[in-house]
Protein backbone atom coordinates (compact mmCIF):
# COMPACT_ATOMS: atom_id res chain seq x y z
CA UNK A 1 0.00 0.00 0.00
CA UNK A 2 1.79 3.53 -1.48
CA UNK A 3 0.64 6.85 -1.71
CA UNK A 4 1.02 8.21 -5.48
CA UNK A 5 4.98 9.67 -4.34
CA UNK A 6 5.59 5.78 -4.17
CA UNK A 7 6.18 6.27 -0.19
CA UNK A 8 4.84 2.91 1.62
CA UNK A 9 1.91 4.23 3.58
CA UNK A 10 2.96 3.15 7.01
CA UNK A 11 5.94 5.90 6.44
CA UNK A 12 3.95 8.83 5.92
CA UNK A 13 2.68 9.87 8.94
CA UNK A 14 4.36 7.99 12.08
CA UNK A 15 8.10 7.06 10.07
CA UNK A 16 8.99 10.10 7.69
CA UNK A 17 8.29 12.80 10.18
CA UNK A 18 10.52 11.51 12.82
CA UNK A 19 13.09 11.25 10.17
CA UNK A 20 12.49 14.39 8.07
CA UNK A 21 13.40 16.12 11.88
CA UNK A 22 16.51 14.07 12.64
CA UNK A 23 17.82 14.65 9.21
CA UNK A 24 16.51 18.39 9.48
CA UNK A 25 18.68 18.75 12.45
CA UNK A 26 21.58 16.66 11.45
CA UNK A 27 21.86 19.18 8.09
CA UNK A 28 21.39 22.27 10.38
CA UNK A 29 24.26 21.20 13.03
CA UNK A 30 26.29 19.90 9.82
CA UNK A 31 26.23 23.26 8.27
CA UNK A 32 26.33 25.23 11.50
CA UNK A 33 29.33 23.31 12.62
CA UNK A 34 31.74 23.64 8.90
CA UNK A 35 30.53 27.81 8.78
CA UNK A 36 32.17 27.82 12.54
CA UNK A 37 34.95 25.97 12.14
CA UNK A 38 36.09 27.43 8.58
CA UNK A 39 35.38 30.71 10.01
CA UNK A 40 37.59 30.22 12.97
CA UNK A 41 40.29 27.65 11.74
CA UNK A 42 41.38 24.71 12.93
CA UNK A 43 42.39 24.11 16.64
CA UNK A 44 44.74 21.41 16.93
CA UNK A 45 44.77 20.76 13.12
CA UNK A 46 47.18 17.95 13.21
CA UNK A 47 44.93 15.69 15.44
CA UNK A 48 42.00 16.64 13.01
CA UNK A 49 44.00 15.61 10.22
CA UNK A 50 44.74 12.20 11.75
CA UNK A 51 41.31 11.71 13.06
CA UNK A 52 39.82 12.70 9.54
CA UNK A 53 41.91 10.23 8.34
CA UNK A 54 40.84 7.44 10.65
CA UNK A 55 37.41 8.09 10.35
CA UNK A 56 37.51 7.86 5.96
CA UNK A 57 39.52 5.23 6.30
CA UNK A 58 37.12 3.38 8.58
CA UNK A 59 34.20 4.37 6.40
CA UNK A 60 36.08 2.80 3.51
CA UNK A 61 36.64 -0.76 4.97
CA UNK A 62 32.77 -0.86 5.93
CA UNK A 63 31.46 -3.98 6.23
CA UNK A 64 27.69 -4.46 5.36
CA UNK A 65 28.11 -8.38 6.03
CA UNK A 66 25.02 -9.91 8.36
CA UNK A 67 25.16 -10.36 11.87
CA UNK A 68 26.91 -6.79 12.91
CA UNK A 69 25.39 -3.78 14.20
CA UNK A 70 28.18 -1.45 13.65
CA UNK A 71 29.50 -2.29 9.77
CA UNK A 72 32.40 0.51 10.29
CA UNK A 73 34.03 0.01 14.14
CA UNK A 74 37.02 1.13 13.02
CA UNK A 75 35.49 4.67 12.44
CA UNK A 76 32.65 4.72 14.66
CA UNK A 77 35.97 4.06 17.39
CA UNK A 78 37.58 6.97 15.59
CA UNK A 79 35.08 9.43 15.72
CA UNK A 80 34.10 8.95 19.46
CA UNK A 81 37.76 9.38 20.37
CA UNK A 82 38.23 11.93 18.54
CA UNK A 83 34.95 13.27 20.40
CA UNK A 84 37.14 12.59 24.21
CA UNK A 85 40.57 13.80 22.89
CA UNK A 86 41.46 16.33 26.17
CA UNK A 87 44.72 16.49 25.16
CA UNK A 88 47.25 15.55 23.01
CA UNK A 89 50.82 14.72 24.26
CA UNK A 90 49.92 15.83 26.98
CA UNK A 91 49.28 19.20 26.12
CA UNK A 92 45.65 20.59 26.55
CA UNK A 93 43.21 20.30 23.39
CA UNK A 94 41.15 23.47 22.32
CA UNK A 95 38.53 22.23 19.50
CA UNK A 96 34.90 22.50 20.51
CA UNK A 97 32.49 20.02 19.77
CA UNK A 98 31.90 22.00 16.24
CA UNK A 99 34.96 21.08 15.10
CA UNK A 100 34.66 17.52 16.25
CA UNK A 101 31.05 17.37 14.36
CA UNK A 102 32.61 19.21 11.18
CA UNK A 103 35.66 16.89 11.36
CA UNK A 104 33.81 13.61 11.13
CA UNK A 105 31.10 14.81 8.92
CA UNK A 106 33.63 15.55 6.06
CA UNK A 107 35.68 12.38 6.71
CA UNK A 108 32.24 10.38 6.97
CA UNK A 109 31.39 11.99 3.73
CA UNK A 110 34.73 11.56 1.76
CA UNK A 111 34.45 7.51 3.55
CA UNK A 112 31.22 7.18 2.15
CA UNK A 113 30.98 8.76 -1.38
CA UNK A 114 32.45 5.20 -2.99
CA UNK A 115 28.88 3.61 -1.75
CA UNK A 116 27.05 6.75 -2.11
CA UNK A 117 25.12 6.16 -5.42
CA UNK A 118 23.99 2.33 -5.02
CA UNK A 119 23.44 2.86 -0.84
CA UNK A 120 21.88 6.10 -1.44
CA UNK A 121 19.61 6.24 2.03
CA UNK A 122 21.42 4.00 4.04
CA UNK A 123 24.36 6.24 3.76
CA UNK A 124 22.16 9.07 4.56
CA UNK A 125 21.34 6.79 7.31
CA UNK A 126 24.21 5.92 8.87
CA UNK A 127 25.82 9.56 7.80
CA UNK A 128 22.76 10.70 10.84
CA UNK A 129 23.73 8.09 13.32
CA UNK A 130 27.35 8.97 12.84
CA UNK A 131 26.99 12.55 13.23
CA UNK A 132 24.22 12.81 15.60
CA UNK A 133 26.50 10.23 18.22
CA UNK A 134 29.98 11.80 17.47
CA UNK A 135 27.52 15.43 19.00
CA UNK A 136 26.25 13.96 21.99
CA UNK A 137 29.61 12.03 22.83
CA UNK A 138 31.66 15.52 22.27
CA UNK A 139 28.92 17.36 24.45
CA UNK A 140 28.89 15.25 26.74
CA UNK A 141 32.54 15.36 27.54
CA UNK A 142 32.76 19.06 27.31
CA UNK A 143 30.01 18.93 30.25
CA UNK A 144 32.17 16.97 32.51
CA UNK A 145 34.24 19.12 35.28
CA UNK A 146 37.56 20.87 34.46
CA UNK A 147 40.73 19.34 36.40
CA UNK A 148 40.25 23.01 38.22
CA UNK A 149 37.02 22.26 39.65
CA UNK A 150 37.67 18.34 40.17
CA UNK A 151 41.35 17.80 40.67
CA UNK A 152 40.83 13.94 40.14
CA UNK A 153 40.21 14.39 36.14
CA UNK A 154 43.36 13.21 35.63
CA UNK A 155 43.86 10.93 38.06
CA UNK A 156 42.00 7.39 38.22
CA UNK A 157 38.20 8.91 37.57
CA UNK A 158 39.13 9.78 34.21
CA UNK A 159 38.12 6.60 32.56
CA UNK A 160 35.11 6.31 34.58
CA UNK A 161 34.29 9.60 33.39
CA UNK A 162 34.83 9.54 30.10
CA UNK A 163 32.65 6.06 29.80
CA UNK A 164 29.69 8.27 31.88
CA UNK A 165 30.37 10.62 28.35
CA UNK A 166 29.79 7.56 25.87
CA UNK A 167 26.53 6.34 27.91
CA UNK A 168 24.30 9.11 26.59
CA UNK A 169 25.74 8.89 22.96
CA UNK A 170 25.04 4.81 23.09
CA UNK A 171 21.71 5.35 23.84
CA UNK A 172 21.78 8.50 20.71
CA UNK A 173 22.56 5.93 18.32
CA UNK A 174 20.61 2.69 19.79
CA UNK A 175 17.33 5.10 19.32
CA UNK A 176 18.23 6.71 16.38
CA UNK A 177 19.15 3.01 14.69
CA UNK A 178 15.83 2.33 15.54
CA UNK A 179 13.89 5.20 14.67
CA UNK A 180 16.13 5.13 10.97
CA UNK A 181 15.25 1.58 10.46
CA UNK A 182 11.51 1.82 11.47
CA UNK A 183 10.71 4.76 8.97
CA UNK A 184 12.60 2.42 6.09
CA UNK A 185 10.71 -0.67 6.99
CA UNK A 186 7.88 -0.03 8.80
CA UNK A 187 8.59 -2.10 11.79
CA UNK A 188 7.69 -2.03 14.96
CA UNK A 189 9.70 0.82 16.71
CA UNK A 190 9.48 -1.64 20.57
CA UNK A 191 11.35 -4.92 18.87
CA UNK A 192 14.06 -2.66 16.96
CA UNK A 193 14.99 -0.35 20.14
CA UNK A 194 15.27 -3.83 22.34
CA UNK A 195 17.52 -5.29 19.37
CA UNK A 196 19.63 -1.80 19.63
CA UNK A 197 20.10 -1.58 22.95
CA UNK A 198 20.73 -6.13 23.15
CA UNK A 199 23.63 -4.92 20.52
CA UNK A 200 25.48 -2.44 23.05
CA UNK A 201 27.49 -4.75 25.12
CA UNK A 202 28.67 -6.87 21.88
CA UNK A 203 30.05 -4.56 19.21
CA UNK A 204 29.35 -1.90 20.55
CA UNK A 205 31.04 -2.03 24.28
CA UNK A 206 34.24 -2.65 21.73
CA UNK A 207 34.01 0.57 19.71
CA UNK A 208 33.41 2.36 23.13
CA UNK A 209 36.17 0.87 24.96
CA UNK A 210 38.85 1.55 21.49
CA UNK A 211 37.40 4.79 21.39
CA UNK A 212 38.50 5.34 25.02
CA UNK A 213 41.40 3.62 25.02
CA UNK A 214 42.87 5.56 21.80
CA UNK A 215 41.79 9.05 23.47
CA UNK A 216 43.76 8.42 26.85
CA UNK A 217 46.63 7.10 24.30
CA UNK A 218 46.76 9.77 22.73
CA UNK A 219 46.92 12.13 25.54
CA UNK A 220 49.96 10.73 26.34
CA UNK A 221 51.87 9.49 23.80
CA UNK A 222 50.78 11.54 20.90
CA UNK A 223 49.14 10.55 17.54
CA UNK A 224 52.10 7.59 17.02
CA UNK A 225 49.60 6.08 19.34
CA UNK A 226 46.56 5.68 16.79
CA UNK A 227 47.81 2.70 14.28
CA UNK A 228 48.71 0.71 17.47
CA UNK A 229 45.25 0.94 18.77
CA UNK A 230 43.02 0.47 15.62
CA UNK A 231 45.25 -2.96 14.84
CA UNK A 232 42.78 -4.77 17.83
CA UNK A 233 39.81 -3.77 16.15
CA UNK A 234 40.96 -4.26 12.48
CA UNK A 235 41.29 -8.05 13.44
CA UNK A 236 37.71 -8.26 15.56
CA UNK A 237 36.65 -6.90 12.05
CA UNK A 238 38.28 -9.01 10.12
CA UNK A 239 36.98 -12.83 12.34
CA UNK A 240 33.36 -10.67 11.83
CA UNK A 241 34.05 -11.07 8.25
CA UNK A 242 34.86 -14.89 8.95
CA UNK A 243 32.21 -15.52 11.04
CA UNK A 244 29.52 -13.72 8.71
CA UNK A 245 30.77 -15.87 5.51
CA UNK A 246 30.44 -18.80 7.41
CA UNK A 247 26.84 -17.59 8.37
CA UNK A 248 26.31 -17.36 4.57
CA UNK A 249 26.92 -20.39 3.68
CA UNK A 250 25.38 -22.01 6.50
CA UNK A 251 22.25 -19.87 5.68
CA UNK A 252 22.68 -21.23 1.74
CA UNK A 253 22.84 -24.84 2.42
CA UNK A 254 19.54 -24.34 4.51
CA UNK A 255 18.19 -22.82 1.44
CA UNK A 256 19.09 -25.50 -0.50
CA UNK A 257 18.02 -27.98 1.38
CA UNK A 258 14.33 -26.58 1.54
CA UNK A 259 14.29 -26.35 -2.27
CA UNK A 260 14.58 -30.25 -2.17
CA UNK A 261 10.87 -30.51 -1.47
CA UNK A 262 10.25 -27.55 -4.59
CA UNK A 263 12.39 -30.25 -6.88
CA UNK A 264 10.84 -33.21 -6.02
CA UNK A 265 7.21 -31.67 -6.69
CA UNK A 266 6.41 -32.32 -3.33
CA UNK A 267 5.55 -28.68 -2.85
CA UNK A 268 4.68 -25.38 -5.27
CA UNK A 269 8.36 -23.56 -6.36
CA UNK A 270 8.80 -20.98 -3.80
CA UNK A 271 6.18 -21.79 -0.95
CA UNK A 272 9.24 -22.48 2.08
CA UNK A 273 10.71 -18.73 1.11
CA UNK A 274 7.65 -17.58 0.84
CA UNK A 275 6.65 -18.72 4.57
CA UNK A 276 9.85 -17.97 5.54
CA UNK A 277 9.77 -14.72 4.63
CA UNK A 278 6.24 -13.84 6.15
CA UNK A 279 6.90 -16.00 9.32
CA UNK A 280 10.18 -13.72 10.23
CA UNK A 281 8.30 -10.79 9.36
CA UNK A 282 5.78 -11.89 11.44
CA UNK A 283 7.68 -12.64 14.23
CA UNK A 284 9.50 -9.52 14.32
CA UNK A 285 5.61 -8.12 14.55
CA UNK A 286 5.76 -10.12 17.79
CA UNK A 287 8.82 -8.58 19.29
CA UNK A 288 11.16 -11.74 18.86
CA UNK A 289 15.18 -10.78 19.06
CA UNK A 290 17.36 -11.21 16.13
CA UNK A 291 18.91 -14.84 17.37
CA UNK A 292 15.08 -16.22 17.46
CA UNK A 293 14.22 -14.48 14.32
CA UNK A 294 16.73 -16.54 12.80
CA UNK A 295 16.06 -19.72 14.10
CA UNK A 296 12.15 -18.84 12.90
CA UNK A 297 13.45 -18.56 9.80
CA UNK A 298 15.51 -21.26 9.47
CA UNK A 299 12.28 -23.35 10.62
CA UNK A 300 10.05 -21.80 8.03
CA UNK A 301 12.34 -22.72 5.49
CA UNK A 302 12.60 -26.01 6.52
CA UNK A 303 8.96 -27.05 7.88
CA UNK A 304 7.93 -29.07 4.99
CA UNK A 305 11.07 -31.21 4.96
CA UNK A 306 8.88 -34.41 6.51
CA UNK A 307 7.19 -34.72 3.13
CA UNK A 308 10.05 -35.94 1.99
CA UNK A 309 9.46 -39.41 3.65
CA UNK A 310 5.89 -39.76 1.91
CA UNK A 311 5.20 -42.45 -0.89
CA UNK A 312 2.53 -40.78 -2.10
CA UNK A 313 2.63 -36.36 -1.91
CA UNK A 314 0.29 -34.44 -0.19
CA UNK A 315 -1.98 -32.75 -2.84
CA UNK A 316 -0.41 -29.23 -3.70
CA UNK A 317 1.77 -29.82 -0.76
CA UNK A 318 -0.73 -28.32 1.69
CA UNK A 319 -0.07 -30.28 4.67
CA UNK A 320 -2.51 -27.28 6.98
CA UNK A 321 -5.48 -29.09 6.47
CA UNK A 322 -4.26 -32.83 6.68
CA UNK A 323 -5.72 -34.85 9.47
CA UNK A 324 -3.53 -34.26 12.91
CA UNK A 325 -2.17 -37.22 13.33
CA UNK A 326 -0.73 -37.52 9.76
CA UNK A 327 0.17 -33.53 10.32
CA UNK A 328 2.05 -34.81 13.45
CA UNK A 329 3.51 -37.55 11.83
CA UNK A 330 5.20 -35.17 9.19
CA UNK A 331 6.05 -32.78 10.97
CA UNK A 332 8.02 -35.36 13.77
CA UNK A 333 10.01 -36.66 10.64
CA UNK A 334 10.48 -33.40 9.42
CA UNK A 335 12.44 -32.69 12.89
CA UNK A 336 13.91 -35.70 12.68
CA UNK A 337 15.33 -34.55 9.15
CA UNK A 338 16.95 -31.21 10.53
CA UNK A 339 18.83 -32.63 13.61
CA UNK A 340 20.66 -35.29 10.89
CA UNK A 341 21.60 -32.30 9.35
CA UNK A 342 23.54 -30.53 12.07
CA UNK A 343 21.16 -27.66 12.10
CA UNK A 344 20.02 -25.81 15.79
CA UNK A 345 18.16 -28.22 17.67
CA UNK A 346 15.74 -24.93 18.59
CA UNK A 347 15.24 -25.02 14.53
CA UNK A 348 14.34 -29.06 14.82
CA UNK A 349 11.90 -28.24 17.91
CA UNK A 350 10.02 -25.77 15.59
CA UNK A 351 9.61 -27.77 12.73
CA UNK A 352 8.95 -31.17 14.48
CA UNK A 353 6.11 -28.92 17.10
CA UNK A 354 4.36 -27.22 14.11
CA UNK A 355 1.34 -29.29 14.17
CA UNK A 356 1.00 -29.80 18.47
CA UNK A 357 -2.13 -27.86 19.25
CA UNK A 358 -1.19 -24.20 19.08
CA UNK A 359 -1.51 -23.38 23.46
CA UNK A 360 1.46 -26.64 23.48
CA UNK A 361 3.31 -25.03 20.83
CA UNK A 362 6.28 -22.71 21.17
CA UNK A 363 6.17 -19.42 19.78
CA UNK A 364 8.03 -20.11 15.98
CA UNK A 365 6.06 -23.41 15.81
CA UNK A 366 2.91 -20.94 16.04
CA UNK A 367 4.22 -18.48 13.45
CA UNK A 368 4.92 -20.81 11.34
CA UNK A 369 1.83 -22.91 11.55
CA UNK A 370 -0.15 -19.92 11.01
CA UNK A 371 1.77 -18.71 7.94
CA UNK A 372 1.51 -22.07 6.05
CA UNK A 373 -1.73 -21.87 6.87
CA UNK A 374 -2.44 -18.47 5.28
CA UNK A 375 -0.43 -19.04 2.29
CA UNK A 376 -1.56 -22.41 1.40
CA UNK A 377 -4.97 -20.91 1.27
CA UNK A 378 -4.14 -17.51 -1.17
CA UNK A 379 -1.96 -19.72 -3.42
CA UNK A 380 -3.30 -19.16 -6.73
CA UNK A 381 -5.93 -17.29 -5.73
CA UNK A 382 -8.06 -14.03 -6.72
CA UNK A 383 -7.35 -10.87 -4.97
CA UNK A 384 -10.19 -11.43 -2.40
CA UNK A 385 -8.59 -14.53 -0.90
CA UNK A 386 -6.16 -12.71 1.72
CA UNK A 387 -9.23 -11.06 3.59
CA UNK A 388 -10.92 -14.24 3.33
CA UNK A 389 -7.93 -16.57 4.73
CA UNK A 390 -7.42 -13.81 7.77
CA UNK A 391 -11.11 -13.96 8.58
CA UNK A 392 -11.15 -18.42 8.31
CA UNK A 393 -7.68 -18.27 10.52
CA UNK A 394 -9.22 -15.82 13.09
CA UNK A 395 -12.47 -18.31 13.27
CA UNK A 396 -10.02 -21.12 13.39
CA UNK A 397 -8.31 -19.28 16.67
CA UNK A 398 -9.90 -21.55 19.59
CA UNK A 399 -7.76 -24.60 18.58
CA UNK A 400 -5.65 -24.01 15.97
CA UNK A 401 -3.81 -20.65 15.94
CA UNK A 402 -3.19 -18.38 18.23
CA UNK A 403 -5.14 -14.86 18.48
CA UNK A 404 -1.73 -13.24 18.90
CA UNK A 405 0.15 -14.42 16.06
CA UNK A 406 -3.12 -14.18 13.23
CA UNK A 407 -3.36 -10.45 14.19
CA UNK A 408 0.41 -9.99 13.53
CA UNK A 409 0.22 -11.59 10.32
CA UNK A 410 -3.05 -9.58 9.57
CA UNK A 411 -1.11 -6.18 10.73
CA UNK A 412 2.47 -7.03 8.26
CA UNK A 413 0.20 -7.94 5.39
CA UNK A 414 -1.51 -4.22 5.45
CA UNK A 415 2.32 -2.90 5.30
CA UNK A 416 2.52 -4.67 2.57
CA UNK A 417 3.77 -7.84 4.11
CA UNK A 418 7.55 -6.96 3.69
CA UNK A 419 6.79 -8.17 -0.29
CA UNK A 420 4.78 -11.41 0.14
CA UNK A 421 2.09 -11.31 -1.75
CA UNK A 422 -1.51 -10.38 -0.21
CA UNK A 423 -2.90 -7.51 1.80
CA UNK A 424 -5.79 -7.67 3.60
CA UNK A 425 -7.99 -4.64 3.74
Amino acid sequence: MRHPSGVPAHCSVDGLTPVVLVRGATVLLTVTALVHTVGHGFDGGAAALAFGLLVAVGELSRWTGAGTREPAPLAAAGALAYALLGQDAGEPTRHGVLQVVAVVTVAALAGCLPRAARERGAVVDRLVRRVLTVACAALCFRLLPGPDAYPGWHGPAYVPLLIAALGPAALCDALLAATLTRARTGWPLGPLLRDALRALPCIGSAVCATGVAMSLAVAVAGLWALPVFCLPLLLAQLSFRRHAAVRTTYRQTIASLARATDIAGYTPPGHARRVAALSRAVGRELGLTESELTVLEYAALMHDIGQLSLVDPVPAGATAGLPAAQARRIALLGGAVVRQTGVDAEVAVVVERQADPYREQPVGARIVRTVNAYEERTRDAGPDAPPRAIEELRRRTARDHQPEVVESLARVLARGGGGVRGCPG
